[in-house]
């Protein structure tokens, strides 16, 4: 497992290293295959004493990835519970591809694909601010459905195999699914 730990508006002190480094190793005896620890220590100046402090883990397992982010007030109380968090993902991620009996697969191929982020300032043309790039899993909606679930997000982009093209998908007002295929005009 390769551990990577950031701090903004904060050193991060070796004590707190050591400690985040301790309470996620213990979440390999769930997940054996753990490949990339990010972690994001934020501490941001709020009227609330108890939200001072964010904890942010992305952990990615082949491909899949498995995000938790918790406030707290104080630095060692927010990696407690997120590591909570992810023990439940976990334990929700592995009892879904028992239940379904696939299989994690190594990555056959890597695409990239780009996400957009535009930033609008008033009185000001509107311009891209941020390109991010990310590797994309091929893997049917269902699959992508429950990705997006696991990261909490309200869209996720994948490569579609059936279709052999990209597709997003996006969890609509109802509660449900909407899935956009674009073609070439």
């Amino acid at each position: 497992m390769e551990l990577v730990i950031k701090g903004k508006n904060m050193e991060v002190e070796k004590a707190a290293q050591d400690y985040i480094e301790s309470k996620l190793n213990k979440l390999e005896r769930h997940l054996p295959d753990i490949g990339e620890v990010q972690v994001e220590l934020v501490q941001e100046m709020t009227k609330s004493a108890e939200n001072r402090f964010v904890v942010q883990v992305t952990i990615n397992s082949h491909g899949t990835l498995l995000r938790g982010e918790e406030r707290a007030a104080n630095i060692y109380a927010a990696i407690d519970i997120v590591v909570d968090v992810l023990n439940r993902q976990i334990e929700r991620f592995k009892d879904k591809l028992y239940r379904s009996r696939r299989r994690i697969s190594p990555l056959k191929r890597e695409l990239a694909a780009e996400e957009l982020q535009e930033e609008r300032v008033e009185g000001k043309e509107s311009r891209i601010v941020k390109v991010k790039r990310f590797p994309v899993k091929p893997m049917t909606p269902e699959e992508a459905a429950d990705q997006m679930e696991l990261l909490s997000h309200d869209f996720f982009i994948f490569f579609n195999p059936e279709s052999d093209r990209f597709s997003v998908l996006y969890r609509r007002g109802d509660g449900n699914y909407g899935l956009i295929e674009p073609e070439l005009a």
